[in-house]
C-alpha cells in the first residue's frame, strides 16, 4: 500500500495574522521566512522593524501560483520559460513591477522591479493561499545574521516574539537563486539553491554574474551578511589552535558539511552547522569548498559571513 502523505497542519491562525497586518515566520524549502502582507505598507514596515533590516534592501514576494505572480510583475517569454522550468522551487525572478500590482512601494525599496518566487513547500503555499495575498518575506533572522533552517532557530533568534509555523527542517538549506531577467538577458544577482549550470542547461544560454560593487537590486547583495558571532576563516586546510573546524569531504573536523563531498548535502547543512558551532566557539575555520554547482552559493554565503561587519 502506498504511503499516505502527512496531513498539512492548520495554517488558518497564521493566515489570519497575515491578513491583520502582523508578521509570522513560515517554512520554505530554502530557509524560514519572516512574512507579511506585501500589499500593506504598515505590515511590510513591521518586517524591517522586526529584523532591523536596512530599508534600501528590497524584499522577495512569495506567491502561491503563476497567476498571482502575473498580477504583480510583467513576464517576458524568457521569464515564463524559467518559471515553467523551476517553479515551484528555489528561484526568484526580478521582473518589472506592474503599476496596478497593489504591492507596497516599500517592498521594492524604490525600484521599478520586484523579486517574486513560488516556494516549493506545501505549508508555505497553503499559507499564501489561505491568506489570499502575496507575502513579502526575507529570511526569518535579525538582519545580517545566520539564516534559520529550523523553527527552533527562529524562536531563539527573536526570543519568542514572532509566531512560527513549524514545518520541520528546510531541505535546501540556503536561500533561493535570484535572477534579473531583462529581455533576452539573464543576470544572476545572488547564487542560491538552484545551481547556475542547471539554469543555463534549461534555457540554452549563459547566465551572467553580477559584478562586484553593483547597486543593491535584490536581497543577499550586501557585503556583510549571513554572519555568526564567531569569526570565520575560510579555505582552511586545517584548524588553528582554539578554532572549531567545519570540514568538507574526507577531512576530519568538529562538524562535517558532507563527508562524501556532496555539495547538495553541504548546502543543506551549512546554516544549521554554523548555528551549532556559533553556540560554542569564538573562532571557526572552514575547509575549502569546490566552486562549481551549488558550491557557488555555499562560497557566496561563507564570504559574506566572513566579511567585516558594518
Amino acid at each position: 500500500m502506498p504511503a499516505v502523505p502527512p496531513a498539512i497542519p492548520d495554517v488558518s491562525p497564521f493566515a489570519a495574522r497575515l491578513r491583520a497586518g502582523e508578521v509570522v515566520a513560515f517554512p520554505t524549502e530554502t530557509v524560514y521566512g519572516l512574512g507579511a502582507d506585501a500589499t500593506s505598507s504598515d505590515a511590510v514596515l513591521r518586517i524591517y522593524e522586526t529584523k532591523g533590516r536596512p530599508r534600501f534592501n528590497p524584499l522577495i514576494v512569495h506567491v502561491a501560483d503563476l497567476d498571482m505572480a502575473r498580477r504583480l510583475v510583467v513576464f517576458s517569454p524568457l521569464a515564463e520559460t524559467l518559471a515553467a522550468a523551476f517553479w515551484p522551487g528555489p528561484l526568484t525572478l526580478v521582473l518589472p513591477r506592474r503599476p496596478d500590482s497593489g504591492l507596497s512601494d516599500i517592498v521594492s525599496a524604490g525600484l521599478d522591479t520586484v523579486g517574486v518566487r513560488m516556494p516549493a513547500h506545501p505549508l508555505a503555499l497553503a499559507l499564501i493561499r489561505a491568506a489570499g495575498v502575496p507575502v513579502a518575506a526575507p529570511s526569518a533572522n535579525p538582519s545580517g545574521r545566520l539564516s534559520p533552517t529550523s523553527a527552533a532557530q527562529v524562536t531563539a533568534a527573536f526570543e519568542g516574539r514572532v509566531p512560527v509555523l513549524d514545518g520541520g527542517p528546510c531541505r535546501a538549506g540556503v536561500e533561493s537563486t535570484i535572477l534579473a531577467v531583462t529581455g533576452e538577458r539573464v543576470v544572476q544577482l545572488r547564487a542560491g539553491a538552484l545551481a547556475r549550470d542547471e539554469i543555463e542547461k534549461a534555457i540554452g544560454r549563459p547566465v551572467e554574474r553580477i559584478g562586484a560593487g553593483a547597486a543593491i537590486a535584490s536581497p543577499g547583495m550586501m557585503a556583510s551578511h549571513y554572519a555568526p558571532d564567531a569569526s570565520l576563516r575560510l579555505d582552511a586546510e586545517a584548524p588553528a589552535p582554539g578554532e572549531a573546524y567545519l570540514a568538507f569531504g574526507d577531512r576530519p573536523g568538529t562538524l562535517n558539511l558532507s563527508p562524501t563531498g556532496d555539495l547538495r548535502e553541504a548546502a543543506c547543512n551549512l546554516f544549521a552547522m554554523l548555528h551549532e558551532l556559533d553556540a560554542s566557539a569564538r573562532r571557526i575555520a572552514v575547509a575549502p569548498i569546490p566552486a562549481h554547482g551549488l558550491g557557488e552559493a555555499i562560497n557566496d554565503r561563507l564570504r559574506r559571513a566572513a566579511a567585516p561587519k558594518s
